[in-house]
């Protein structure tokens, strides 16, 4: 048999089908196995989110988690965090639920699961050019012949990565119905930023909102990072599926909550508080409480306020102003989702054509998809790569089960 892409989902299903006993090659068009895991998380690797199954699948769309329960339970988080661990690399659990390396980073982790790849025939650098069912793939204009095909090439986010959409046009070829891809997890770019002097200056657990026409389409909370000509960071990335999905009805701005754990009124008050005790003090100074000491000048002219208003001079009209704009504080409108620099696209091959239960393509014998190139996509947090691994594993050990079921 043959798993085409080295990827997440790939290393997986190789080591699974391996394990049970099934004769393999993993072709990776590539000189690296694991080019995406490299890039999770900022390079820190986000290998999974931690909590039952139950808690995880929650944060896909419905659809989603529908067609991934067999396979989460099949393969949980919990079984690639042991997989690590016994290879001697620990993970950790951040507050939000989100499972980084202890000690390591995601070269580590690419370097682990390689180990579990020992016996597999690795080619690497070998794109596959076409699928021809029955016979096998095309390598060139050579046919490795196999009638057992996973298919793991992601999709077309980051396609520095290798992720080029090469699978969508052999699913189409096959049959398959390919929803339109679109972007998710990717960073902005906003209307008449061309090299924003605040590139690098970060945001620290906030809360980001996607408004569109006045409705708040999607929210996330964590980290914003300014960029040359918009905006990345996790939260950022938590709300771009939404961003792209709703486009084409309207303009979307994005906004901010500097305070998302402190209501209006109690801003109101704190602020007036701070008026009384300290006449005198810039009001610069205390909004270095809320954004990094470089953003008070622009926070401050999104209220329309000098920056060197003092205390005693802020009138009440201004104080309910500034308030306003900690709460909504409005960064941009968004011109562009950065598609080719996602972690992750949304689209794919259609869930009704695919097995949950085996990954097995209902529409060719012999094909099983995993990872990328379905039609997934969850929010940040770790849920991507375990949709990837718990699909992997499902292919690899349904394609090792398949194969040796017709060599008794």
């Amino acid at each position: 048999m043959v798993v085409v892409g080295g990827g997440a989902a790939g290393i997986i299903a190789a080591w699974r089908a391996h394990s049970l006993g099934a004769p393999l090659v993993l072709l990776e068009k590539t000189d690296r196995l694991g080019t995406k895991i490299l890039i999770s998380g900022g390079g820190k690797c986000n290998v999974t989110h931690a909590g039952p199954v139950e808690s995880v699948l929650k944060a896909f769309k419905r659809e989603e988690a529908v067609f991934l329960r067999p396979s989460f339970y099949r393969f949980p988080p919990t079984e690639i965090v042991q997989m690590l661990a016994d290879r001697g690399l620990q993970l950790y659990t951040r507050d939000d639920g989100r499972m980084f390396p202890l000690d390591a980073d995601a070269k580590d982790v690419v370097a682990c699961l390689s180990h579990y790849l020992t016996g597999v025939d690795v080619r690497m650098e070998t794109p596959v050019t076409g699928i021809e069912p029955g016979r096998g793939v095309w390598i060139g204009e050579t046919l490795l012949e196999t009638d057992h095909v996973v298919l793991c090439v992601g999709g077309s986010s980051f396609p520095k990565t290798g992720t080029t959409g090469d699978g969508y046009a052999w699913a189409r070829s096959l049959g398959h119905q390919v929803v339109p891809v679109r972007a998710a997890l990717a960073p902005v770019e906003f209307e008449g930023v061309l090299s924003d002097p605040n590139a690098g200056v970060s945001l620290r657990d906030v809360l980001l909102r996607a408004r569109q026409s006045g409705k708040v389409i999607d929210k996330w909370r964590g980290d914003v990072l300014f960029t040359h000509r918009g905006l990345s960071g996790p939260a950022v990335l938590g709300i771009t599926r939404s961003v792209a999905e709703e486009w084409d009805k309207g303009p979307v701005d994005l906004e901010v909550d500097l305070a998302p754990d402190t209501p209006f009124e109690t801003l109101q008050t704190d602020l007036a508080t701070w008026k009384q005790h300290n006449p005198n003090a810039k009001l610069a100074h205390a909004l270095e409480e809320f954004v990094p000491s470089k953003l008070v000048a622009r926070l401050l002219d999104s209220a329309h306020i000098h920056p060197e208003t003092s205390a005693q001079r802020l009138a009440k009209k201004e104080a309910n102003k500034l308030v306003e704009t900690l709460k909504s504080w409005r960064l941009g409108r968004v011109s562009k989702v950065l598609f080719d620099k996602g972690e992750v696209v949304a689209g794919g091959v259609s869930l009704d054509e695919v097995d949950p239960k085996t990954m097995r393509s209902q529409k060719i014998g012999g094909l099983y998809l995993a990872g990328e190139i379905l039609d997934i996509a969850g929010p940040v947090g770790g849920y991507n790569l375990q949709a990837a691994w718990s699909t992997g594993y499902v292919a690899g050990e349904s394609a090792a089960q398949d194969w040796l079921a017709t060599r008794v």
